[in-house]
């Protein structure tokens, strides 16, 4: 995830799917990446 580095992330989940949280988790890995919104949706 070498893209994501020192970038602002927005994260939108969704709820029958992958939640915002879990994606949240994954990003907090990457050096310099900032998450500034997650949040998970239900898309019906």
């Amino acid at each position: 995830m070498g893209t994501l580095k020192d970038k602002k992330v927005l994260i939108i989940g969704d709820r029958d799917g992958i939640p915002g949280p879990a994606i949240e988790e994954c990003i907090k890995t990457v050096e310099g990446a900032e998450v500034v919104f997650s949040s998970t949706e239900c898309f019906v």
